[in-house]
């Protein structure tokens, strides 16, 4: 199994985004998610992103180059995990 650490950019809600939150993967083209709270965008991204790189897998499709670069073997690893921060 493979773990991908992908950056993600969360807009507020706006007319532009119909008064949602929209969460997308940059260098995943057309990966974006909506929801009514930041928490349910980023919840319906991970499940899209889930979703985009299966299905890139299941047709051989390459992913994009970044995309490939931040993959790491999970394997029988525990406890792998990333925070972000801004202060």
């Amino acid at each position: 199994m493979k773990l991908y650490r992908l950056e993600f950019v969360l807009k507020e809600p706006s007319e532009d985004t119909e008064g949602m939150y929209l969460a997308e993967v940059p260098v995943l083209p057309g990966c974006r998610a909506w929801g009514e709270t930041a928490a349910l965008a980023l919840e319906n991204l991970q499940s899209v992103t889930t979703a985009f790189i299966e299905s890139h897998r299941a047709h051989g499709d390459p992913l994009p180059p970044e995309v490939a670069a931040a993959a790491v073997d999970v394997g029988e690893q525990r406890g792998v995990g990333e925070v972000m921060v801004a202060v």
